[in-house]
């Protein structure tokens, strides 16, 4: 399976100051990556997968529909924007895999021997309990 099919025209890039890691840097450059990427506009993904990546989103969807990718662990703007990119193909990646259909199966001849037996030996135990067995 190739990459993700992701159009620039579907994204929004948005650069603010960040924390951590940058000295002097951090209160001047807005070296953090913020991409917003535009669901509902995008017309390469196929509806399935929309509806997949919108589950997989979490709490980083919007009300809008957007998915907002924050990256702010590097201390260049260039490394934040591909680490927030990164971050999305690969969201995109795992919405592109169809989830397994589960098959319904019975329990099998032993499995059903096994449950009734430990019902028995349970059974026996609590009967004994009763019976004044610990006098």
């Amino acid at each position: 399976m190739n990459g993700p099919v992701i159009r620039d025209e579907d994204l929004e890039w948005t650069f603010i100051r960040s924390s951590g890691p940058g000295g002097q840097n951090v209160n001047k450059v807005a070296s953090a990556a913020q991409l917003r990427f535009l669901l509902a506009a995008n017309a390469t993904l196929a509806p399935a997968v929309k509806q997949r990546l919108r589950r997989l989103a979490g709490r980083r969807l919007t009300d809008d529909g957007d998915i907002v990718i924050t990256a702010r662990t590097e201390r260049s703007q260039a490394e934040n924007r591909r680490a927030a990119l990164e971050r999305l193909q690969e969201l995109v990646r795992q919405a592109q895999v169809e989830p397994k259909k589960r098959r319904k199966t019975a329990p099998t001849r032993a499995s059903k021997e096994r449950r009734l037996d430990t019902k028995k030996k349970r059974g026996v135990a609590k009967q004994q309990r009763r019976s004044g067995a610990w006098d």
